[in-house]
């Protein structure tokens, strides 16, 4: 997987370490994973964006994989997504990239909104995969939602219960993720990709991943509550996985209209994992999206 990409630990001004892996020439796609994954669930689209004409920036997010898991605080706010979407400016900005696209999955959808919103003149286009924002999701929880996505209000739950139980057997908790999300598909998963995923689950990740979502009930609500009258001015995509609970619950489209005033969306033909289980059709969406945004503004270092 991704053997002609660059592998390296790069330790930014903040002083926090990311796990990054850069490959292409031409507009730079920093691409962002999701929940409980590493950068590795980009492999099957990452060589499409290349073969496009892209540079495509990988980085594990401050919490996951490689990267860093800075000890946290009563307010999560070392796993705000501000802070972890500042992560992300610093790489780009270290690698020579002024301007890029971006497209998130999952919590890495999360960490690209916020990135979007708190550096606006650095990124050109946005890509969410299979999200509407953070505060719409609460804000309209009801027993479907609550019963799809118990984790969100599993993790949040004061360390060490969801530590302590997820830690007691992490790789059958991570591949019933993976196989319930996709809805049973768990031929997309590569055996190698989930072998990776399962290395880094480990205790350090298992509580930063909770951080992260602790955060996400509380400090981040608290961000985006001060954006709520803000739109994002930059193009933004939408895309779902038809099969998922996202796609059950809104419209999708519809509900990124409230948010942003430039929004196109798309459903791709899968459950939740967008870039595992549909990745020539997620590569082409990103393709045709970004190439047909302001392609100018993304350089290239």
């Amino acid at each position: 997987m991704l053997d002609n990409f660059s592998d390296d630990i790069i330790e930014l001004p903040s002083g926090i370490n990311l796990r990054v892996r850069c490959a292409g020439n031409g507009p730079a796609i920093l691409l962002l994973h999701g929940y409980p994954q590493t950068h590795v669930c980009w492999h099957k689209v990452a060589p499409l964006l290349i073969d496009a004409g892209f540079s495509v920036v990988l980085s594990d997010l401050r919490g996951y994989g490689d990267s860093d898991k800075p000890p946290s605080d009563d307010n999560h706010s070392p796993y705000s997504k501000r802070a972890m979407a500042a992560d992300q400016a610093e790489l780009m900005q270290h690698l020579g990239h002024e301007t890029y696209f971006v497209a998130g999955h999952d919590r890495g959808a999360r960490v690209a909104h916020r990135l979007a919103r708190d550096f606006p003149d650095a990124v050109s286009a946005v890509s969410f995969l299979d999200i509407v924002p953070t505060e719409h999701m609460y804000a309209h929880t009801e027993q479907t939602f609550a019963t799809g996505y118990y984790h969100w209000f599993f993790l949040i739950q004061p360390a060490p219960l969801p530590e302590r139980l997820i830690g007691n057997e992490p790789g059958f908790y991570l591949t019933s993720k993976l196989s319930n999300w996709s809805k049973g598909n768990d031929s997309a998963f590569e055996g190698n990709a989930v072998a990776e995923y399962i290395r880094c689950f480990d205790a350090a990740s298992i509580h930063a991943t909770c951080e992260d979502y602790r955060a996400a009930a509380s400090i981040d609500l608290e961000h985006d509550a001060h954006d709520q009258d803000t739109l994002l001015k930059m193009p933004v995509q939408a895309l779902w996985g038809q099969k998922g609970l996202v796609a059950k619950l809104y419209n999708v489209p519809e509900v990124w209209q409230v948010y942003a005033e430039n929004v196109v969306g798309e459903a791709m033909p899968c459950g939740h994992f967008l870039p595992e289980e549909a990745p020539e059709q997620t590569a082409n969406a990103l393709i045709g999206f970004f190439k047909s945004s302001d392609g100018s503004k993304a350089k290239g270092s």
